[in-house]
């Protein structure tokens, strides 16, 4: 394929800050954060790089950013630890890896992609995958490096939530936090990859939809690249990307009607959440039904955008 202009699209979660309680210094703070996560993966497709080298670059800048729920801010479970989830798979082969329930790796994407590329295996989990991740040779950081005040503050909310038996606010900030990026490189390529901590105060052994191949994660170069935030139990129990796949290869669907009509359907019935997507030709699709989605993408002139909420 010739004339392909290489583009990428990330996010940084459904779980946005209310509006009414974003701080302009915040705010400026997160626009900042996905401009230069953004720029991490765009760099490498404009030198000519892959897809999948790009959506690794961008995936891991931001769990580089405690603003972000991965990595570095990734979000305490009910026991105050760390279980982190990552995806990433390319879609001119359908190869793919994850991890599940891991905590060690600085950058569980690279672990991810560890996975796709040294085993025979799709997904580890728990202690044989950071055992995996230490026999590979990539760096491991202890529990304490990976939180946050923030972070540990909000555990402490929710728990005496529950303590004192008080309804649950629906906050999406606790409630969905996750990261992923989607490209299409000049060869024509795509990938996506995703990466969360999973939800403030979830039970340990809880796993979304972040690592399924699918459902929060999926790539192939006939229909898209899709990585998805929210309420992962729908969005594994709809196989989100596979889905989106489905209504573009067998209904004939564009990218922004498959991927715009299933994120509705599923705030229809307490899905909430969005997803970013792109397509091979190059459209970039962001739709959410959350009060924001954090999101970056680069237009065909190489120009960076970023949003929070909806801006219509």
């Amino acid at each position: 394929m010739t004339d392909i202009t290489p583009v990428i699209a990330l996010h940084g979660g459904a779980g946005t800050i209310l509006k009414s309680r974003m701080k302009p210094e915040r705010e400026a703070a997160y626009h900042h954060g996905l401009r230069a996560c953004l720029a991490a993966g765009l760099e490498v497709l404009q030198r000519g790089g892959t897809a999948l080298d790009a959506v690794t670059a961008s995936v891991m800048a931001l769990e580089e950013d405690p603003l972000f729920n991965a990595g570095r801010g990734a979000v305490f479970t009910s026991d105050a630890t760390h279980e982190m989830d990552a995806a990433i798979m390319d879609g001119a082969t359908r190869e793919c890896g994850a991890i599940s329930g891991i905590c060690g790796p600085r950058h569980p994407v690279l672990a991810a992609r560890a996975v796709m590329e040294q085993t025979d295996h799709v997904l580890l989990s728990g202690d044989g995958a950071r055992r995996f991740c230490e026999a590979s040779g990539l760096e491991m950081m202890e529990p304490d490096w990976f939180g946050t005040e923030p972070r540990r503050a909000a555990l402490q909310a929710e728990l005496e939530r529950r303590r004192l038996g008080q309804p649950d606010d629906c906050d999406p900030a606790r409630r969905h936090g996750t990261v992923g990026a989607v490209a299409l490189d000049c060869s024509g390529h795509l990938a996506a990859a995703t990466s969360t901590g999973g939800m403030t105060a979830k039970m340990p052994g809880r796993v979304g939809d972040s690592p399924v191949i699918g459902a929060g994660t999926w790539a192939d170069d006939e229909t898209a690249a899709i990585s998805a935030t929210g309420h992962g139990e729908y969005f594994i129990r709809w196989a989100v990307g596979h889905e989106i796949d489905a209504r573009m290869r067998w209904g004939g669907q564009a990218l922004a009607r498959a991927a715009g009509d299933l994120v509705a359907e599923l705030g229809r019935i307490g899905g909430s959440g969005g997803l970013i997507a792109v397509d091979r030709k190059g459209n970039v699709c962001l739709p959410f039904n959350s009060p924001g989605m954090y999101r970056a993408w680069s237009d065909p002139d190489g120009r960076i955008h970023t949003g929070i909420y909806d801006d219509r």
